[in-house]
């Protein structure tokens, strides 16, 4: 027997309802109190930009790889330039391998270490209902893991649509090439350094350099690129004539990501030292040192990133032996707790032209071959999350960018 379609719904619907109400309970009374059918679930879609890869890209015309070790047979300073900046070893980096690692660790936090498609393995299409921890995943036919290796590199900023972008859009080069200066700017820098989220209540995603550059005096003047990608006339390859260019070192904090890498420092610190007079001391006398940190050249607040970064003054005396007799030590940096819930206790990061005094007293003891050492270091994290994330032994944790040493000379 066959049912019209009217009266096909009609049955849909009944024995929908009867289903409803087996799926119920009722109390004494028969009223329905509760239902015990699984919760629905339902896809949704990524809504943050965080959240998704730069889609597969096709390697444009001209062309073999995506790679930067591909881009640097003709661009070979440009290459050899990028190997000494951290972006080539951000997916590497035993820091960020050690947080992925963890069951904490959401799947959007690749797509700034390794942010094409092409350098993962699954092309993530929505949340379970709108859980991070539930990604819906499918695998990535164009997926390279030579290519992932090499972290953020130059198709991260360059390919685009079958072609390679450029400031000059040059028809001169053996691949298509478009202009796009408003692509190639901070715009482009800030879709990583400027994320900010809570994704979960012990999780806080919090990097905040782009709103700290607007906040800031440069504003309208300066942007990333003037200080991080600076000016140069040279050969885009060899052979070609020399034109503007930009520097592809991304100097920032100098510390390494691996003890045998060389990188770039860019120091947005100035310091000024104040030293007593300290020939010719008696003992009982009170010395007076200071240094005045400022933050005179960086657009955005110092340190600045990943809230673990702190930068640490140290004031001390040591004998001729170099024992440590006297110390102080100050730190400049976010502090945070991150359980039961993330949250920032203190702040007090150097704003820009913000400047900021330490100083050191000292009573001068009945000792000869003392002598006053004032060092300042830049930190990416502490000796304790090193050991907690069992990261190597020899991996970099900070570095020296003032070091200055007093002998104290008794009467």
């Amino acid at each position: 027997m066959k049912l019209t379609h009217n009266v096909m719904n009609k049955a849909t619907v009944l024995l929908s309802a009867v289903a409803f109400l087996f799926s119920c309970t009722s109390d004494k009374n028969g009223k329905i109190d509760s239902f015990d059918a699984k919760e629905i679930e339902k896809i949704t879609p990524l809504e943050h930009s965080w959240d998704k890869a730069i889609p597969n890209q096709e390697i444009p015309e001209g062309l073999t790889s995506l790679s930067a070790e591909s881009c640097g047979t003709c661009h070979k300073e440009h290459y050899e330039e990028w190997k000494f900046s951290t972006h080539s070893h951000a997916w590497e980096d035993p820091q960020f391998q050690a947080e992925l690692a963890k069951e904490t660790s959401p799947f959007m936090c690749i797509n700034c270490h390794i942010p094409l498609q092409n350098q993962q393995d699954s092309i993530v299409k929505g949340l379970i209902n709108g859980d991070i921890y539930r990604p819906v995943k499918e695998a990535n036919p164009h997926f390279d893991k030579k290519l992932q290796q090499e972290g953020i590199n130059c198709a991260s900023c360059h390919v685009r649509n079958g072609a390679v972008i450029g400031p000059t859009g040059t028809t001169k080069a053996p691949h298509k090439t478009v202009k796009d200066t408003v692509h190639l700017s901070e715009k482009l820098c800030i879709s990583c350094h400027n994320a900010v989220a809570v994704v979960t209540p012990q999780l806080a995603c919090t990097f905040q350099t782009g709103d700290e550059w607007k906040a800031g005096p440069y504003f309208g003047k300066k942007t990333c690129l003037n200080c991080h990608m600076p000016d140069t006339t040279r050969a885009i390859v060899p052979g070609f004539e020399p034109r503007l260019s930009h520097r592809h070192y991304f100097p920032g904090s100098g510390i390494p990501k691996f003890a045998d890498q060389p990188t770039k420092m860019l120091n947005g610190l100035s310091m000024k030292e104040h030293t007593p007079n300290i020939e010719n001391v008696k003992v009982g006398d009170t010395l007076h040192f200071n240094i005045t940190l400022k933050n005179e050249f960086a657009g955005h607040r110092v340190p600045t990133g990943d809230p673990e970064r702190f930068i640490l003054v140290e004031q001390a005396i040591y004998t001729k032996d170099s024992v440590l007799f006297d110390k102080k030590t100050s730190r400049i940096g976010e502090e945070w707790e991150w359980h039961p819930k993330a949250r920032k206790l203190s702040d007090n990061n150097l704003n820009p032209k913000e400047s900021r005094t330490y100083e050191f007293d000292f009573i001068v003891p009945n000792q000869k071959g003392l002598y006053y050492r004032v060092r300042v270091t830049k930190h990416r994290s502490t000796e304790e999350n090193k050991k907690y994330n069992h990261l190597p032994e020899t991996y970099p944790l900070s570095v020296t960018i003032y070091d200055s040493i007093h002998p104290i000379v008794l009467k």
